[in-house]
Parts: structure tokens; sequence; C-alpha cells
């Protein structure tokens, strides 16, 4: 998780009744991700639902736009430097699975640059009969020769970590010992060229979590069994996951073993000598990074120390020496305001680059310390309209690369060095739609409680104010992940061109506002969120950009809970309910694959009194057969091992159950991410286009 879900009528209905419905849950057999029944029924309803959705008459021009748009060769190839070449991982029509290929500096800046292939993912996966998916590579820095690539079984979380050579461009051979982990979610970090941290399943049924993730950290030194690994750190069962990992000031390590209890509360320790020193920083502090000596924090609350209170959202920093000695005294870097908070926090070798969402708009700021130790800050000259991306900062350089987009814009990419602060373009994506025909606003809707949620309008110049406008509502609202402006040539072709009106919610539980703005919708307060989402639909239709007849709705993942709360709340408001790899049943969400993590999110159903509020939006308790709903397209994978595909199943199965006409399609790989290469992704977007433009137009 890349870290980032009614009438009251209706809600009434749920008693006490409904814990013991999901006791009795008839269709739990369908949680039994790959049984011979389950499948069975999965290839059903695909066989159903594609026929009825691939009808649409302009269902393969949508496929031809969206493979086009993929493929193009003219997209940006964004690349990460490892040592003195850049890195870049390509998928194609004639790399599915794609390659990685490395060039130098001087060939990238040309318009048609010239690469080295360094891993064949489509030639490996033939050659070993395993749909391979390239999930990461971690580089031991700063040697920069040996890797670990992580590869995936069709797309899932679970993955199988093997030590490459950059140099060689293979997989490093049994006799020199190599570091390797069979499929499992795992955790393995560099410490130097012959030792490792690692936290994977070693077999002994205690080494994971409750949520699936390591639970013990290990020191692993190269050319020893992993049996042999000596034991660092062991966490609770019930915490979310333990991991240990190396940060550097410039070419200095810094080793840490983190205990994440919840999804956002964790022990930090230092390791150092063989021993583990605790770090004296609040739980729910986020590290952002460790520069000049100095470890920078960012506060989730509010921190009361005998110097100073320093207000939630804030970024502060201590030395580490003053850390380890338990002698912590901290400084504030940056606090946000009322508009604006802390979007992304990057160091260079001489400097701090903060990336500001201001009434989620970008701003890139650079911070350097005077002779007197005040920060001084500079702007980086950048359009103010769109979101900009800090990439391919490394500790050892002042040369990053910064991506500017936009709605109607796309893609710039441009290089950027810390001391001379002028942008210069060396990459851009062509325009893919007509964007000169459409036009940005941003609105402000009411909530509820009388908060304004944020919220942008991507429309035709010429839009009629007739209520008849095809409109996609798109949002997701948890985890504190904001929603910024981005261009998406896949909608302007597939949805814009074709008439439709397209939105971005900024609802509560996102970080759009810091920290606050995502804790106002935590837990009990979940319901905040789709308030929000409703006040944004209401808003559309009072301005008569759009009418429920002509609304539809889409989120996956949290955002796929939304939708089902969305629509079990509201069925009046939509007439479209796009749901992808959704969480919907509410009761068992946290005995599912890595849901017991998310119970920092969404509360304990375990526990009574956490189950109260939780039921009150669980879409699968709030269906009811007497209740007129939308026609709602489900879409999840079966590799998905992280949100589990039962929840999509068995809601679908009690509403057929109901008489209720619902749409399915459950793609075999691609994990949480829906598809695995460009191919499945062309044809799981189209077919989410075509069901919309049946049901709006």
């Amino acid at each position: 998780m890349n870290r980032k879900l009614l009438p009251w009528c209706i809600a009434g209905v749920l008693t006490m009744t409904a814990q013991v419905h999901a006791q009795e849950d008839k269709y739990i057999w369908l949680e039994e991700v790959e049984g011979a029944k389950p499948m069975e029924w999965v290839k059903t309803q695909n066989a159903a639902s594609a026929a009825e959705i691939k009808a649409f008459k302009g269902f393969d021009t949508l496929v031809a736009n969206s493979l086009a748009i993929l493929n193009d060769k003219e997209r940006i190839p964004y690349a990460t430097h490892i040592g003195d070449k850049l890195y870049n991982f390509w998928k194609d029509d004639t790399h599915v699975r794609g390659i990685y290929r490395r060039t130098t500096m001087e060939e990238y800046a040309k318009v048609d640059p010239k690469w080295e292939t360094v891993l064949d993912v489509d030639a490996l996966g033939k050659s070993e009969s395993v749909n391979w998916v390239f999930k990461s590579i971690d580089c031991q820095y700063p040697d920069n020769q040996r890797c670990f690539v992580s590869l995936s079984r069709g797309g899932a979380d679970a993955v199988e970590v093997r030590e490459f050579d950059l140099t060689t461009k293979d997989f490093v051979p049994v006799k020199e010992k190599p570091f390797f982990l069979k499929e499992a979610k795992s955790s393995l970090s560099w410490i130097d060229k012959d030792h490792a941290f690692v936290g994977t399943d070693f077999g002994d049924g205690q080494s994971m979590t409750d949520s699936g993730y390591p639970r013990v950290v290990k020191l692993w030194q190269r050319g020893t069994p992993l049996t042999n690994a000596k034991t660092i750190f062991s966490g609770d069962k019930t915490s979310v996951a333990v991991s240990g990992w190396v940060m550097f000031d410039d070419k200095t390590p810094l080793s840490l073993v983190t205990e994440a209890h919840t999804f956002y509360t964790a022990t930090q320790y230092v390791y150092q000598d063989g021993k583990l020193i605790k770090l004296p920083i609040p739980q729910d502090a986020e590290i952002k990074g460790y520069f000049q000596g100095k470890l920078f924090i960012e506060l989730k609350s509010d921190l009361a120390t005998p110097a100073a209170t320093f207000s939630q959202g804030a970024v502060v920093y201590a030395n580490v020496a003053d850390l380890i000695a338990q002698k912590a005294s901290f400084t504030e870097f940056v606090s946000p305001t009322p508009t604006a908070s802390i979007a992304q926090l990057s160091f260079s070798k001489s400097a701090i680059f903060v990336n500001w969402l201001d009434n989620v708009k970008s701003k890139l700021v650079r911070y350097e310390q005077d002779d007197k130790g005040t920060w001084q800050s500079m702007p980086v000259p950048f359009e103010a309209n769109g979101a900009l991306t800090v990439m391919d900062m490394e500790r050892d350089s002042d040369d990053f690369f910064v991506n500017y987009t936009s709605f109607l814009e796309p893609s710039s990419l441009y290089t950027v060095n810390a001391k001379a602060l002028k942008p210069q373009k060396i990459k851009g994506m062509p325009q893919q739609f007509a964007a000169d025909k459409f036009k940005t606003k941003q609105y402000f809707a009411t909530s509820k409680d009388g908060t304004k949620v944020p919220y942008f309008v991507v429309m035709a110049k010429d839009l009629k104010l007739d209520g008849r406008n095809p409109t996609l509502l798109y949002g997701y609202g948890g985890f504190e992940v904001s929603l910024r402006p981005a261009y998406s040539a896949t909608i302007g072709k597939n949805w814009l061109e074709q008439g439709g009106v397209y939105v971005l919610a900024n609802i509560r539980g996102g970080g759009e506002y810091g920290p606050a703005w995502h804790q106002a919708a935590l837990k009990q307060n979940r319901h905040k969120a789709y308030e929000d989402f409703e006040a944004i639909a209401e808003d559309l239709i009072a301005r008569k950009i759009t009418s429920s007849k002509h609304l539809g709705i889409q989120g996956g993942s949290n955002g796929g809970l939304l939708m089902g709360a969305a629509f079990t709340r509201r069925p009046d408001l939509y007439n479209a309910v796009v749901c992808q790899v959704p969480l919907l049943d509410m009761y068992r969400f946290n005995k599912l694959l890595a849901g017991a993590s998310w119970m920092g999110e969404y509360g304990n159903p375990d526990i009574p009194q956490e189950w109260d509020y939780i039921k009150t939006y669980s879409p699968y308790h709030n269906l009811h057969k007497d209740v007129h709903y939308p026609k709602v397209f489900f879409t999840t994978s079966t590799r998905d091992d992280r949100v589990h595909p039962g929840h999509a199943r068995k809601m679908v199965a009690k509403m057929k159950d109901m008489g209720i006409d619902v749409l399915y399609y459950e793609n075999i790989e691609g994990g949480h991410a829906g598809a695995a290469d460009n191919n499945q992704a062309a044809e799981l977007n189209s077919m989410a286009f075509a069901y919309l433009l049946q049901q709006l137009k």
C-alpha cells in the first residue's frame, strides 16, 4: 500500500440482529479464494457481466484508446539514479510484463535515448513458466552493485526475493551465496553488502503478525542459512508489522528497527553495537528523514515538551546522538497553516525540500540553514495550479527531478539543482486528448457538520448547466491519502471526450489538509467522510452540473468501501457505481488477509462498542431487499492478497439472492492493482467506462 473507506431510515433498521446475521454468514464459502466451487461461481459471474458490458457498441474503441495510451512509446520513462546510471521499468506492447533498463544522464536527456536492458521480466517468466510481475528493486548503498529484486506471481503482495547483480545483469549464482527468500510478505533490507535485516515467514507459525506481515526481525549474514539468522527483535503478534531498515545521512548509516503497533503508531529503535536503543519520540509521529546528524519527524498530534509545544502536522527535529542518549531536545522545522499541509519532505545533499499542498495545489520550497542556524526558505518557480512530485532526490546529490501535471496538462519532467533552483524541462508528454475543449474548476461543498469540503470539476468549456451531464465522481477518503490534480489521458479519451464530466473529491479521511483532516474521519467518525461525499454529490446537483439520474461514482480499496457505503446510505443519489477491490464486510474485515492492520482506521468489530458504529455503515450489513439500488459494477482480483476478494464476492451473491441487479468481474491476476499488465488494465478500464456510459447517458 505503495501509504493511504443513509438515510437514517435505512441505517436505523440495523439492530442487534446484525451481529447474529454476521456470525451466520451464509456466503462465507466464497472466502475460499481458489476453491473449485467459488471459482466456478466467479467464472459464471464474469461471463454474464462481460457479455453485457462488452455489448456496448463503442467498447472496442474504448479498449483501443486505453491500449494506445498505456503503450504509448512517447510517455515519460521515469527513472531513478543508482550509482552513475539512470534506471527505468518499462512496459509496452512488446514488453507486456516489462523490462528493467538503464542509460546515462547524457542519453536520457535525448528525445530517443538508447537503453540497455538489465532484466527482461517477460523472458524470465517464459523461461521459468511463471507469470512473474516485477514489484521492486532495492540496491545496496553506496556500492550500488547488488540488489534485492522482488517478483510476484500474478501481482500479489507476497513476493519471492532474489539477489541480482547490476554488473553482470543476472541473478547472483548459487556459488556466490546469494540472499534469497521464498514467496511471502517479507521485509529484506541491506545493512552492508554481506548483511541484511530480514523479516519473513520463518515457518514456525509465530513469525508473522495477525495482519500477515513479519513479526520478527533477524540479522542475516551472507552464506549462512536463514535458520541461523540472529533474532534482533520480536514484536507483538497483534501489531501490524516489524521491520529493520537503514537510513543514510549522505553515506553515514543509521540502522533502525520499527514495531508498527497499528497503522498509525510505532515504536522506533536504533540498532547499534548489537543493541537496541528505544528512541524517545511519539508513537504516532512519522520519521521523515536523517539529515546532517538530525532526525526529522512529522507530528500527528500536538507534542508538549518542557521547552515548547509543537502543533499537530509540524515537522520537528533533534540530534540523533541526543535521541540515543535519551536527551532529546526538539526544534521546529516547519508547521502547517489552516489551508496548507506537507505533502512531501525530501532531502538532498545540502538542502531540504517541502512540497506544500495549499488548498490541494502544490508549492515546492527549498530550506537551508544560514550561518546562525536559521532556516531560510526559497520557493522553486513552478505553476501553482497543478500537482508537483519530487522524484529521485538522493542524499549524496543536489540534482533531482520534479514532475508537474494538472487535469488538462500532461506530465512534464524537470531537472532541478538544489543550489541553482532553475527548473529545466527534460521530458514532456504530448496531449493525448482534446484538453483545449475543457476547463477545471475548484468548488467547496458544505458537509452536514458545516465543514467546507473541496472538490475539482473537469468539464467542457461550453457545458450546459441543465442537470443532464453524465458525471463521474471519484473518491477515496482514508489513510491520509491526498487526491491531487493529475492528467489522465484515459479519462480524457474515454470519458471527457464522450461527453462526461469528471469530479475529484477531497473528502475527510484523506490528507489534503494534514493529519487533522484524516483523523476527523477515523473510527467512530467514519461517517464524516461519507457525509462529505454526499455533500459534494448534492452540490453538483444543486449547481445543475448533473442530476442523480446522470451521476456515477467510482473508488477502489478503501474507496471501494466508500462506494459501498455511498450506495447503501443514499441509493437515491447515484445511478452508477464502480466499486473496485473493495472492503465491504466490515464485521470480518480484520480476519481476512491484511485486514487486521486497518483497525487503526476503522476500529475493531470484535469489540461490541466499536462494532456498534462500524455496523452503521458496513455495506454488507446495510443491504435491504425492499430498497431500490443503482446497478453496481463490482471488480476485484483473485490474486489480491491485501483486500480479500471475498468482500466483493459475498456482497454480489447477497445482492443477487435479494433480487438486486448487479454486475461483477473478477480478474484472475492483478493483485490489489486489479490488473497484471497493460492488456488487462485496458480491458478492465474500458469495462468500467462502457458500464458508466450505458448507465448515465
